[in-house]
């Protein structure tokens, strides 16, 4: 796995630093019935799926799929082996489910898992049965209230039981392709020390012959990767250009049509001078950048926003490049020659008092320079860590911290995640972004024309960010904030699922059983709940919202 080589941008407009709190509503919220003739198919783990992984993977899976081309339908699979379509009519009533397909009656394993859907364009759909088999159906324009039947024209069994993540479709060059994204949790007999389960994702590419029978369609790549926990999210970018994971630990392929891929040998870390270091104070940052012998003035290329610095030298790449740490004041800030081998850069920050941990947000390669008086205020903090006294407490007079007394929000996850985009062609991942302390919340589809949606939590708040593979340069932007939502869900111990408005206009978490709390935002804030797809501003909300069903 590459190391970090992209930070994620916040865009501060989408940030309310004035939000207070959220108010409860106790607004009646309309709810509607529908009596079904078969039960919804839900099936329970086996003694066998015992791991951690089984439980996120199977033990966490949503049965109702929102279809993301048609917002007013949900599908499932009942009991009997039917996809059903419901169409909700908002404010009205709910429709009466439409069987658009059945699952062949099969010899299905005692291992199988749930029936999987993927809504893969507004006219095709990915299916798993469960037991191993990848159905592709035709499904014809869905939405139009006709719930017309669905047409198999894919069916083959792939190997272990598995569900579906994710699939597109594309043509290109007259050749129409699928792209599926599986799951499995398998046993890995190289594993002795852990649970002797391993995690693969397989991409698999079906595709009718160009020119030749249209129904015709057949397996034409397979890949696999392998990890040591459930991806948080997992997604092909469009046309199979390329593969996005957000997991706890890092994936790499393992095989491309059965044929192992060649690892790259461990490479020693490279012991390579730094090419900047930067000093600081409360008030202000220097940085002495490193230049060729002769620089002139003319030679620089210097750029300074309030949020972003580039230093260079005319003809070469940028030296020292990225997003700021924090706020500059780029009208107090400057920059001079020294001695004709480095430039000096001297930046006012925008707010006092705060130090900051790097310069450029996932640069690595400058050294931060502390002076006498710094030093001795860090050693003096830290003392504590190797003192005979347990407690630490150097206050006499005041009790230790108590670690019972820190709630959830409080916490972060012990391992480190990442997320990764994979290049389609080369299989390598090109950037990586490592979450840290960023909670991994939810993932939703806001335009289904483009990958779907993460949201993450940045300190109290969750902010949406969506991928954006063409643009290398920033390939995941942010889209919206939900205010807060990152300290309030930390309460929800019995949350289950959380997602939000595809107008970004509420956020909701849903418990196991029998609560579902929407929020949304107590003001109108034009950036946050602005409507990308209709170009308007939704109705001014109330705030917290407390949903019983």
């Amino acid at each position: 796995m590459a190391a970090s080589n992209y930070s994620l941008k916040v865009n501060r407009d989408l940030l309310d630093p004035n939000f207070e709190s959220y108010r409860l509503s106790l607004d009646p919220i309309p709810t509607y019935n529908v009596e079904l003739d078969a039960e919804v198919e839900e099936v329970k783990l086996k003694d066998s799926h015992y791991t951690l992984e089984h439980m996120r993977a199977f033990g966490m899976f949503n049965y109702l799929h929102l279809d993301p081309w048609c917002e007013d339908s949900v599908l499932f699979v009942d009991c009997k082996g039917r996809v059903l379509s419901l169409t909700v009519t908002l404010d009205t009533a709910l429709g009466k489910p439409a069987e658009v397909y059945r699952l062949p009656e099969s010899g299905r394993t005692e291992d199988r898992l749930c029936a999987s859907l993927s809504l893969t364009s507004p006219t095709w759909a990915a299916l798993s049965d469960g037991g191993g088999r990848l159905i592709l159906l035709r499904t014809g324009k869905r939405g139009d209230g006709a719930h017309m039947k669905w047409d198999p024209l894919f069916s083959e069994d792939v190997g272990e039981p598995f569900i579906v993540l994710h699939s597109v479709s594309h043509v290109l060059a007259g050749v129409h392709a699928v792209e599926v994204l599986l799951l499995r949790v398998q046993k890995d007999p190289e594993e002795t020390t852990g649970s002797g389960y391993c995690v693969t994702l397989e991409w698999i590419t079906v595709s009718n012959a160009a020119g030749g029978e249209e129904k015709k369609y057949e397996v034409r790549k397979r890949r696999v990767l392998r990890g040591k926990s459930v991806p948080h999210y997992a997604a092909v970018a469009p046309r199979g250009k390329g593969l996005m994971v957000a997991s706890e630990k890092p994936f790499v392929f393992t095989h491309v049509d059965g044929r192992p891929v060649e690892q790259p040998e461990p490479m020693e870390a490279e012991t390579t001078d730094p090419l900047y270091f930067w000093q600081q104070t409360a008030e202000d940052l220097t940085v002495s950048v490193r230049t060729p012998e002769g620089v002139t003035r003319e030679d620089v290329r210097f750029q300074l926003t309030a949020n972003h610095m580039s230093v260079g030298v005319q003809g070469f790449p940028p030296i020292l490049e990225g997003q700021l740490y924090a706020s500059v004041d780029p009208e107090a800030s400057a920059w001079i020659i020294r001695d004709d081998k480095s430039l000096e850069v001297s930046l006012q920050k925008l707010s006092d008092g705060p130090m900051w941990p790097e310069l450029v947000m996932g640069n690595r390669r400058g050294e931060l320079v502390m002076s006498d008086e710094q030093a001795a205020q860090i050693h003096q903090r830290l003392t504590h860590l190797t003192s005979e006294d347990l407690t630490g407490n150097l206050d006499r007079d005041k009790p230790p911290c108590n670690s019972q007394e820190l709630e959830d929000c409080d916490g972060f996850p012990e391992d480190s995640s990442s997320l990764t985009h994979f290049d389609g062609e080369s299989l390598k991942a090109t950037q990586v972004v490592n979450l840290g302390s960023h909670q991994y919340l939810f993932t939703v589809h806001v335009d289904p024309s483009e990958m779907p949606c993460l949201c993450l939590r940045h300190d109290v708040d969750a902010l949406l960010w969506q991928p954006r593979p063409e643009q290398p340069a920033n390939m995941w932007e942010h889209v919206a904030t939900f205010n807060a939502l990152g300290y309030v869900q930390a309460s929800k111990r019995d949350k289950k699922f959380a997602t939000c408005a595809p107008d970004f206009s509420f956020a909701a978490l849903c418990e196991c059983l029998r609560r579902a709390f929407i929020y949304r935002q107590p003001s109108p804030v034009e950036t946050v709940l602005f409507n990308r797809k209709q170009g308007r501003q939704p109705e001014e909300p109330t705030g917290n919202t407390e949903e019983r069903h």
